[in-house]
């Protein structure tokens, strides 16, 4: 894992030569489910690289921590994943660009006392960009469609799944 990390690191650096087409963001959660008596939290940082003004490439690394239970029922159960992806943008204007993210991703889970369990997903993520200036953007990802098997986020199998439960929000900082 630690090679891994070396070598995003590695990659990221490489790419912040030519920093003007670069661009950083992500996301971060935090819920509280009074009746489940869980608390949950999760951090998605991002960074990509745009080729073109229609393709890019980009990673996002994502670590999710929860505190299950209360009392003597209470366990932890930690998750990271690691999704690299390509960008292609097919429509834009002055302040809206839509685009669609192809990827896969691929993550360990593991609950206090158990053992750990890996998981895959492939696929497809819709999403819109919206400019707040010339270095800011607003960006939600609505959905997925493909195929996830013990990934951290969703079921398995294959399928579509565009509810208003699918949402993330986050943002891009371009320079």
């Amino acid at each position: 894992m630690k090679k891994l990390l070396v070598l995003v690191v590695a990659m990221v650096a490489t790419l912040a030569v030519n920093a003007q087409e670069m661009y950083m963001g992500g996301g971060v959660s935090l819920w509280r489910n009074t009746d489940a008596k869980t608390t949950s939290f999760s951090i998605s940082p991002e960074v990509g690289y745009e080729l073109s003004e229609k393709w890019a490439l980009g990673i996002v690394v994502d670590y999710a921590h929860a505190a299950v239970g209360k009392g003597s029922d209470k366990y932890k159960v930690n998750a990271f994943a690691l999704a690299p992806y390509a960008r292609y943008s097919y429509y834009e204007n002055s302040m809206v660009r839509l685009f669609i993210d192809m990827g896969f991703g691929f993550s360990t889970e593991k609950a206090e006392h158990q053992s750990a369990v890996n998981g895959f997903e492939i696929g497809l993520t819709p999403g819109v960009a919206i400019k707040l200036n010339q270095q800011f953007s607003l960006v939600t990802k609505v959905g997925f469609a493909g195929y996830r098997d013990d990934y951290h986020k969703g079921q398995d199998g294959f399928g579509v799944d565009f509810d208003s439960e699918n949402v993330s929000l986050g943002f891009h900082y371009e320079f």
